[in-house]
């Protein structure tokens, strides 16, 4: 890049790759500054290097629309803001572009088809009336570990028909798979590595049992007996399960906490769907876009290109701040409120935009809409009794700990 276009160049204080910014809950502010005077600038120092942040939903979904010249491949950066040393690549499908991508994409989509859909949802249903049937009334509980979590993890063991008993492995393979952390010594390497070990162990038995019996239409018999999946290396098979792990269990468990800590804060709205059920679907669209549960993505410039008036060069990097466009001004009207009601909460990029929108997003949606007619149907409101404990992550937006109470509506 020549020294005019360094020079041309919107620089923003803010890094906003920063951690901080969301374990203190403060990263609103300066997302609302970027997006008026600089939707997109440069960070030219972080823990994780240089990197443009785009921070508008117009100029987001243009980027998402255009992989050819912004790549998600893992062989030029992968999808989050670390890179990754080059014996620590995990190729997944959604780390890849045409035609790997397109390829590995169709074999999983039909595992999430609506008639897919239409019978998890029964199963969905049935474990949550469960869950509630042996929740405390009055007493105080961590709603991220006995409600988010038990939820998230049991839809992933009824998908990948995983060991109920083992069930914390999945969430603690999840945890270090989704953590996005300028920490790359050799101590944590081996450590992450030794966990995505005993997840490929774990899930190569799951495989092997799939491979052995004649090919059916669940998610992991599809994968083993497909041509793109069926015969993947071991960083891919890692990469691959991670992946479904993660994008099936965090990103849905946080938006069940954040509609706890949504309705702490407008708890009118909370009156609102109860008094209007109808507004159920439209809400769990709302949590989403209120919570924005993947923080960012991230794309690789395979080209010299502009993009919102600014050159970007090849091999540039750029952060896509989900969380930042999903309270687009110009998009949401009072984007800081969660509103029940909102008539486009649907407008949101929580699952991407394009060929990387996320394949699971309909099972999310149901998860969320289970979950508020579950807590509308008991009649009881769920109150914060202290102050949650926010996930320390530039990557995905959520809690590690929620205490409250259920307490009956009068």
């Amino acid at each position: 890049m020549d020294q005019a276009t360094k020079a041309s160049r919107i620089n923003t204080q803010y890094d906003v790759s920063d951690a901080s910014f969301y374990v203190e809950d403060r990263w609103q502010a300066p997302f609302a500054e970027m997006r008026r005077d600089m939707p997109v600038s440069y960070c030219s120092d972080s823990p994780y290097g240089p990197y443009w942040s785009v921070s508008t939903l117009d100029l987001i979904q243009q980027v998402e629309l255009k992989p050819e010249i912004f790549a998600s491949s893992i062989a030029v950066g992968g999808i989050t803001i670390i890179d990754p040393p080059e014996d620590m690549k995990l190729p997944n499908f959604i780390a890849a572009d045409a035609p790997t991508h397109t390829a590995q994409r169709k074999v999983v989509q039909p595992a999430f088809n609506p008639s897919e859909m239409i019978r998890r949802e029964e199963e969905i249903r049935q474990r949550t009336k469960a869950l509630f049937d042996n929740l405390p009334i009055g007493e105080t509980f961590d709603w991220v570990e006995k409600v988010s979590v038990e939820l998230t993890i049991g839809m992933l063991c009824i998908l990948f028909d995983f060991p109920w008993e083992e069930r914390l492995d999945m969430k603690r393979w999840s945890d270090w798979a989704s953590e996005v952390s300028p920490d790359q010594s050799e101590e944590r390497t081996a450590a992450f590595m030794e966990q995505m070990t005993q997840m490929l162990t774990k899930f190569d038995e799951l495989f092997a049992a799939r491979r052995a019996a004649p090919p059916a239409d669940d998610l992991f018999s599809r994968i083993v007996h497909s041509d793109a999946m069926g015969d993947m290396e071991p960083m891919e098979r890692i990469a691959n399960i991670a992946l479904l792990i993660v994008g099936g269990n965090d990103t849905t468990r946080n938006s069940m906490s954040g509609f706890v800590h949504a309705c702490h804060l407008f708890p009118e709205q909370f009156d609102k769907l109860r008094a209007d059920p109808s507004l159920v679907p439209n809400a769990a669209q709302e949590i989403i876009r209120w919570q924005s549960p993947v923080t960012h993505m991230r794309r690789t410039c395979t080209q010299d290109t502009e993009l919102g008036g600014q050159r970007l060069a090849k091999g540039d990097k750029v952060i896509l701040w989900y969380i930042s466009a999903n309270r687009d001004e110009n998009v949401f009207e009072n984007p800081d409120q969660f509103d029940v009601a909102r008539d486009n909460a649907r407008r949101h990029v929580a699952f991407g935009h394009g060929v990387h929108r996320c394949v699971g997003a309909r099972l999310a949606e149901i998860q969320l809409a289970v979950l508020f007619e579950e807590i509308l149907s008991r009649g009881v409101r769920i109150e914060e009794v202290a102050e949650p404990t926010r996930l320390a992550s530039p990557f995905l937006h959520g809690f590690t700990e929620m205490p409250v109470k259920l307490v009956p509506i009068q």
